[in-house]
């Protein structure tokens, strides 16, 4: 299984950032890094510190990077940096060397420390700061104020929307997404949850009958030196909506 070729990734992995009018073409499910909820594979009374270390190795861009490290490496990788083993253990169970074991270890830091895998702010990380930040962004978002919502966000923020290939990079980019095909989320609800030791949010849009709100994306949202780093919408909701336990509409 750990030399299986079949990786899923993230939109960013697949080629360079796109613009508004680039076309919106789509990859099926099983191509993509998808979300996970912390309920789901986080213990509830787990070490605090335990659990920081399995929070991060838990991120997107964590899962996705992973996936492109030879097979050596990513064992030595999980074995050593998540399940916390020795290096004489690893050497025993891989039937090598611990200088081997090292130097694998070593390789695969600086293969992850070259990718977009930089740590986050994970939700028992947030600060007060943090926090408030999320307030602003569900405050800017719902009031589809584009003025604040990019006044949150890092200058280099990314936004994604699997299953598209599309992904946008920079505010100005970002602005004139949801300024023009993305406007449809005008007047959307935000419901707060956490995916893959992130924050994140079901989002419902009012395009059902009579304005009535329906589901529309899951976000996970990077946060990092208080901004907004990235946005990544996962769209289908049919089911990751179940599988998050969000309501079929938001709460009153």
């Amino acid at each position: 299984m750990i030399e299986s070729r079949g990786r899923r990734a993230r939109p960013m992995d697949l080629g360079p950032a796109g613009t508004v009018q680039s076309a919106l073409t789509t990859q099926p499910e099983e191509a993509w890094v998808e979300p996970m909820p912390d309920a789901r594979v986080l213990p509830e009374d787990g070490d605090p510190a335990e659990l920081a270390l399995a929070r991060e190795t838990l991120r997107l861009a964590f899962v996705a990077a992973l996936q492109h490290l030879p097979a050596r490496q990513r064992a030595v990788l999980i074995l050593r940096e998540v399940l916390r083993w020795k290096a004489s253990e690893v050497a025993e169970l891989l039937d090598t060397s611990v200088a081997s074991v090292n130097s694998a270890l070593q390789r695969a830091r600086a293969t992850l420390d070259a990718s977009e895998a930089a740590v986050t702010a994970t939700p028992e990380g947030l600060d007060a700061g943090d926090r408030a930040l999320l307030e602003r962004y569900v405050a800017a978002f719902e009031d589809y104020d584009m003025d604040a919502l990019v006044a949150l966000l890092h200058e280099d923020a990314t936004l994604s929307m699997p299953p598209y290939e599309l992904w946008l990079r920079g505010t100005t980019a970002l602005r004139a997404w949801f300024l023009g095909i993305g406007s449809e989320c005008r007047g959307s609800r935000l419901v707060a949850t956490t995916a893959n030791g992130m924050p994140a949010f079901g989002q419902y849009r009012p395009s059902g009958p009579d304005g009535a709100f329906e589901p529309w994306a899951l976000q996970v949202i990077d946060i990092s030196g208080g901004r907004v780093v990235a946005i990544n919408s996962f769209l289908d909701t049919a089911r990751l909506f179940p599988l998050f336990e969000l309501p079929a509409t938001p709460p009153a």
